[in-house]
This record gives structure tokens, C-alpha cells and sequence, in this order.
């Protein structure tokens, strides 16, 4: 099917200010989708109140307003736009995140849209509505036979009351039409359950929240999804937290691929994704489906669903190499998926009329690497924060990594940050290297001379100090695996050293043992690498160091690491492992 030709100008709505929850993810999707549909014709209309986004620049739009992202705004652009001799046949607002998702429904139900004759494209008002409306997602979940939590949707503090009476605490709060959680948590006691429903019923745009039984240390997975007009529907990419459920997907560190799935519960959770999207009624575009998955039987859930290009779009386009955002567009404007080439993995002729290689975009992306997303956190500027991660989102930002294997992307992500941080331990901020190193003349040895550094003269933004502290204290310890909040994953390492089992570990912190057991050849590794500081420097370019220096290098460490577990500062170390640094 040719692209439409009785629509000739399309509204975007931007995602505005870039605030915690919902950054220049949106920014990367609306400039995806303002040069796809400049490359198809269409005239460009954009509204975004943050001049300091890309899709602002002057070449992307045809016509740029730099106004507040509310109906009154729409409302005059719309109007402006007729009085010039332009006017606005339809409006895409699955590409500028909830403020753009929100402010277009309000445009919808004021009347705004029919006084313009402006069509909502990629997914309509009743198929937002469904997959926004807590208690209409549910009911729907039910009629296709999927699981949902106990829960109840609540307008006033009083209802809320009455659910808590049936369901029992601990609950988990979800306003409705809130993006990164906003107004939401988790309440434990009868005073943080009611600040909590209040504070949600005060965020959501339509007073709604959604009060859900505790699953609390379920397994949570993510799907990104594709559909077009003719129902073709493929899975983008499959997303796995590695914190448990009770952590808002966007403070999780996240896998790409699923990676402690069986190939049938896979299968079951993409059957079911599909099953959603087409139930739900998003026409044509991406959206996100979340799931979780009980540890101890396989039971699996339906969490909620974004219909709409999500945080993790962005993640998911990069990790594959599939433009969701682009193709989203594309779709919205009349092509189905079989037409579409997945412009990434295909490679036009030299005379622009073909392609010399093409894939279509109906073929679902397929990695042989591992792709993780890590989160990161500035509770240093809000000193009055609490730093527990909950189902509210806290984090600022994250730094994506790919390696072959999962040891690799970890330790990249963990670098990719900018904390002070070099990779899973060993380095300056590592509280048991630094124990090893005082009185052993090692490369910390310096540093335990003269001054102590403290937690308040020299903090990395992960919470780390530079104090000698070691072993941890078993409490701490405890409280530290137990309540998630950043820094968590140095602790786990921590515990390792100090002898607890993955057991015990994953016990407090319901993170699934195939991931702690990654992290724990991490740390045996170390014995190993610490082999190279006694094999002595003449011996330095022996196969022995060849081999333990490759894999180190397969598994993530940097010069900086392998110079801190070898104890001495031979360059020659650096030299020997650079043919394998990435």
C-alpha cells in the first residue's frame, strides 16, 4: 500500500522539558519521526517546550512552536496553522512519551481535534485509553485469558481504603497516565499507604490510581512490540531486569536479550505480547508490554503496557539496530511492515533507487551479543532524597553497553557511567583492594598515608567513598543487599569477597542466581589475575599471562583494573593487553 495521500500535514507534540522520568529518549524518537515523515512529504508541524531538544533545530520541522505542551497551546497553533493556509489533517502523539500521550487525549475529549477535522494517527483514543485506563487494562487482560495481580482502581482516598481492606498490605500504588511512576510505591504500614494513594491521585491527570497486590521479587521482563494496519505484529527486542520486581524498570539495570528464560517461556510471553497489542488496539506504531514472572512456579503477569514509543524504545532501536521511532512514523502513514526495509540492516545502491542489501522490516531483529543498560543516579544534588528505589523513578540517566558476553557489557556500563568507577571492583573506589593493598606496598598503599579520605570529602556518584572500611559490617551488608538503592551491585561483590553463597545473596536480593553467578567467576577471576603480580615482570609476556590477559580483556577488565590486581605498574602489562582492548 502507498503512503496515505488525503492527509497532507501532521501535528508531533514533544515530550517538553527533560525532567527525572522522561529525558532525550523522547528527543531521539521525535527526531526519528519528524525526518520520517519529511522524507515522505509531509508537512512537519512540531510543539515542544524545550528549545534545547534536536527535533527544535529549524531543519526538522517545517513549522517549529516553541509553546507550553497543553490543549490551550494546541489549540491556537491549530488554529494559526489553518489561518496560513496549512491545515493540520492529523496529529501523532505516540512519539512524544506521556506528556505528549496525555496532552493529545485532552485535545481529544475537549473537542479540540473534531474542531480542526485533525485525526489521531498511529493509535486512536479509545486504543490509548485502554492501555492507560488501570481498571480497563485489566478487565481486558482478563478477557484474553491473561493473569493480572488482585488489585483495585481507586478515585479518593476512602476507596482506596476498602481495597486495602480486601487485598492487605504490602501494596503496590500505580497512578494512571503518569510517566517513570510518578505519585506511585510501595506502602508497607497504613501511613505510607495512604501518603502514597493521596500523592498518586494528586499526580494522575485523571485522579486514578491503580492499587495491586505485592509481587515483590517476581522475575521482570519487558517486550517492545510493532504492529501495522494489516496486523502484522513482530517482538523488537525482549528485555530482562535484573532487579526484581518492585524497582521501576527505568533504576533496574536491564539485559538484552531475556537471558534466564527457557525457550518456552519465552515463546508464552511473546504469544502473549502479540495477543495484547492487537486486544488493546494500537493501529500501527511500537509499544511496550511489561511482565513479570513468579521464580518459584513459572507464573506469569501482565504488568502494564505503554501504547506508545517508550523509554526503552530508544534502548531497544540501538541494542538491535531496528529504528523503532522511524519505522513507528512509517507505519502510521498507510505502509505496512513487509513494504518497509529495516533502514539499519539494509544498504541502499549507489544510485539511491534500490537497495544492494535489503532486509525488511517484518523480520524480527535477532543479537548474538549482550546489550545492558545501567541507571544512574544524582542523589548528591538532593541531599534530602531518599536514595531506596522503589516503583517511582529516581534515576537521571543510564549508559548502554555491548559485549559478547554478559560479564563484558557489565563491566563497560559500569565504566560507561562516568562515576569514578572502572568496572565491577578493582579499582580506586574498591573497599577490598584497598584493604589488600595497606601495608603491602601495593598501588593503594599511598593512599592510606597521610589524610583519610572520607564519605564527605570524596564521594563518587554511586556512593562510594574512599574509606579503608573492610570487612563490612554484617548488618550494613545485610541492609545494603536487602533495600535497593544505588550502588547496590558493588555490595553484591562485597559479599562475595567477604564468603557469603549466592544462596544467601540472592535470598536478599531476589536477583536471579544465573546473573550472581556471572558476577561471582567475575570475582574468582580475580584469584587468578592476582597470579600475574607474582609471576614477575620478566615473565610478564609468557603464555601463561598471554592467556589470562585475553580473557580478561573477553571479559570486560580495563589497563586500569588488570594494573591494580597485578600490584605493580609494570607498562608492559598495558602493552601486552592492548591487541585485545575494545
Amino acid at each position: 500500500m502507498p503512503r496515505r495521500t488525503d492527509i497532507h500535514s501532521i501535528l508531533i507534540i514533544g515530550s517538553g522539558p527533560i525532567v527525572i522520568g522522561q529525558g532525550c529518549e523522547f528527543d531521539y524518537s521525535g527526531v526519528q519521526a519528524c525526518r520520517a515523515l519529511k522524507e515522505e512529504g509531509y508537512r512537519v508541524v512540531l510543539i515542544n517546550s524545550n528549545p534545547a531538544t534536536i527535533m527544535t533545530d529549524p531543519e526538522f520541522a517545517d513549522a517549529t512552536y516553541i509553546e507550553p505542551i497543553t490543549p490551550e497551546a494546541v489549540e491556537k497553533i491549530l488554529a494559526h496553522e489553518k489561518e496560513t493556509g496549512h491545515p493540520v489533517d492529523a496529529v501523532l502523539p505516540t512519539l512524544g512519551g506521556q506528556t505528549g500521550l496525555n496532552t493529545a487525549m485532552s485535545c481529544y475529549d475537549k473537542g479540540i481535534f473534531t474542531k480542526f477535522g485533525v485525526e489521531m494517527i498511529g493509535a486512536n483514543r479509545q486504543a490509548i485509553f485502554r492501555g492507560e485506563d488501570r481498571q480497563v487494562f485489566k478487565d481486558l487482560m482478563l478477557k484474553i485469558g491473561l493473569k493480572v495481580p488482585r488489585s483495585g482502581v481507586v478515585h479518593s482516598l476512602e476507596e482506596g481504603r476498602k481495597v486495602l481492606e480486601d487485598i492487605g498490605l504490602p501494596l503496590i500504588i500505580r497512578p494512571a497516565f503518569t510517566l517513570g511512576g510518578t505519585g506511585g510505591g510501595i506502602a508497607y504500614n497504613i501511613e505510607e499507604f495512604e501518603s502514597i494513594v493521596q500523592r498518586g491521585i494528586d499526580a494522575s491527570p485523571y485522579s486514578e490510581v491503580l492499587i495491586e497486590q505485592s509481587v515483590i521479587g517476581w522475575k521482570e521482563f519487558e517486550m517492545e512490540v510493532m504492529r501495522d494496519k494489516n496486523d502484522n505484529v513482530v517482538i523488537i527486542c525482549s528485555i530482562e531486569n535484573i532487579d526484581a520486581m518492585g524497582v521501576h524498570t527505568g533504576d533496574s539495570i536491564t539485559v538484552a536479550p531475556i537471558q534466564t528464560l527457557t525457550d518456552k517461556e519465552y515463546q508464552r510471553m511473546r504469544d502473549a505480547s502479540i495477543a495484547i497489542i492487537r486486544a488493546v488496539g494500537v493501529e500501527t506504531g511500537g509499544s511496550n508490554i511489561q511482565f513479570a514472572i513468579d521464580p518459584d512456579n513459572g507464573d506469569m503477569i501482565v504488568v502494564e503496557m505503554n501504547p506508545r514509543v517508550s523509554r526503552s524504545s530508544a534502548l531497544a532501536s540501538k541494542a538491535t539496530g531496528y529504528p523503532i521511532a522511524k519505522l513507528a512514523a512509517k507505519l502510521a502513514v498507510g505502509y505496512t511492515l513487509d513494504e518497509l526495509p529495516n533502514y539499519i540492516a539494509s544498504k541502499k545502491s549507489k544510485d539511491g533507487k534500490g537497495y544492494d542489501t535489503h532486509t525488511s522490516a517484518c523480520f524480527e531483529p535477532s543479537i548474538d551479543y549482550v546489550v545492558i543498560k545501567i541507571p544512574r543516579w544524582t542523589f548528591e544534588k538532593f541531599p534530602d532524597a531518599d536514595e531506596t528505589l522503589t516503583t517511582q523513578m529516581k534515576s537521571v540517566g543510564e549508559a548502554m553497553a555491548i559485549g559478547r558476553t554478559f560479564k563484558e557489557a557489565l563491566q563497560k556500563g559500569i565504566r560507561s557511567l562516568e562515576v569514578k568507577r572502572f568496572g565491577f571492583g578493582l579499582d580506586k573506589y574498591d573497599k577490598w583492594l584497598n584493604a589488600q593493598s595497606i601495608g603491602a606496598g601495593g598501588p593503594k598503599e599511598e593512599a592510606s598515608k597521610g589524610k583519610k579520605e572520607s564519605d564527605t570529602n570524596d564521594k563518587t556518584t554511586q556512593g562510594e567513598s574512599l574509606d579503608h572500611e573492610w570487612p563490612i559490617e554484617e548488618g550494613k551488608l545485610r541492609r545494603k543487599l536487602a533495600v535497593p538503592s544505588q550502588g547496590r551491585l558493588y555490595y553484591i561483590r562485597y559479599a562475595m569477597k567477604m564468603g557469603w553463597t549466592d544462596e544467601k545473596i540472592h535470598e536478599l536480593t531476589n536477583i536471579d542466581p544465573w546473573f550472581l553467578g556471572q558476577m561471582r567467576e567475575l570475582v574468582d577471576f580475580e584469584n587468578e589475575l592476582s597470579e600475574l603480580g607474582s609471576i614477575g615482570a620478566d615473565a610478564i609476556d609468557s603464555e601463561e599471562a598471554y592467556d589470562l590477559i585475553l580473557r580478561a580483556k573477553q571479559w570486560g577488565y580495563s589497563d586500569f583494573q588488570l594494573a591494580n590486581i597485578t600490584a605493580f605498574a609494570d607498562p608492559r602489562v598495558v602493552m601486552a593487553s592492548a591487541p585485545y582492548a575494545r
